[in-house]
């Protein structure tokens, strides 16, 4: 049995503001010592339900950010950017039985820690067919076309909450309580990493391959906080205005639908200037 782990970093224990999660700062610093926590963690626990390998995809900014010597020796760590499905890497060839979303929060323009979608800010809104989606909620799409189903969720407690609308039979874990964008009421790494452990241990036995999901079409639709971002998203093929800072594109399949989504967000964040966006 292998399982693959997506590691995010904004939804890790102890995280509750920017500075937590930029590379380079003193308190990222400290942050990649309790998100490698939660993500062994996982790990650990799904060794102890029976599975032979875990790949864990590294998902957060850089992509590299997880401290490699401190992770259980059976594990494999996938790091580095430029990765044809980003965050959810790996699930395309055919040999992971489950998939489990650690360190993940809420999407753009709802409230949780440091919720956002790809883009930390100018991104206020993402649909797809109509539901708003979450970084959880298009991965899991994605690894429902290859037929992968997600078994555990940690982040925040609202998180959780959204995880039930694209993974309601998955375990999921909070690691601290949303207070505001920027504040929460946080578990320690000790209490985190029991709790993640255990739960991951019992979702190892959801960790069964299912038929692919039908593919779509899928829209897409994006919002923004400026106009100036919907003329520079339409550069890329298919996408269209849909609104005001708004734009949208169909896809055939869910593969299609999140490379698209990361060459407008690509090309998107090459347009916001440094102080107005």
């Amino acid at each position: 049995m292998k399982i693959l782990i997506s590691a995010d970093m904004e939804g890790a224990t102890g995280v509750t503001w920017p500075a937590d999660v930029l590379p380079g700062t003193p308190q990222w610093e400290r942050c990649r010592s309790m998100f490698t926590s939660d993500v062994n963690a996982a790990a650990l626990g799904f060794f102890d339900g029976g599975a032979d390998e875990v790949l864990i995809n590294e998902a957060h900014w850089t992509q590299r950010n997880l401290l490699l010597e401190r992770l259980d020796e059976r594990v494999q760590m996938l790091t580095g950017r430029h990765k044809a499905l980003s965050m959810v890497e790996g699930v395309q060839h055919g040999d992971v039985d489950g998939i489990a979303f650690v360190g993940y929060h809420t999407g753009a323009g709802t409230e949780g820690v440091l919720a956002h979608t790809y883009l930390a800010n100018s991104l206020t809104g993402v649909w797809l067919n109509g539901d708003r989606a979450s970084e959880g909620w298009l991965n899991a799409h994605v690894v429902a076309e290859y037929g992968v189903p997600v078994v555990l969720v940690t982040g925040d407690d609202l998180t959780c909450v959204d995880a039930e609308g694209y993974a309601p039979a998955a375990r999921k874990v909070a690691v601290k309580d949303y207070v505001s964008r920027y504040a929460a009421v946080c578990r320690t790494p000790t209490r985190t990493a029991a709790d993640i452990r255990a739960a991951a241990k019992e979702a190892t036995g959801l960790a069964v391959r299912h038929e692919p999901a039908a593919a779509g079409p899928f829209t897409v639709e994006l919002e923004f906080d400026a106009e100036h971002l919907v003329g520079s998203a339409t550069v890329v093929p298919g996408v269209r205005p849909s609104g005001e800072r708004k734009v949208a594109y169909t896809s055939e399949t869910m593969y299609e639908a999140i490379r698209a989504f990361k060459a407008v967000t690509t090309v998107v964040s090459a347009a916001m200037e440094e102080q107005y966006g």
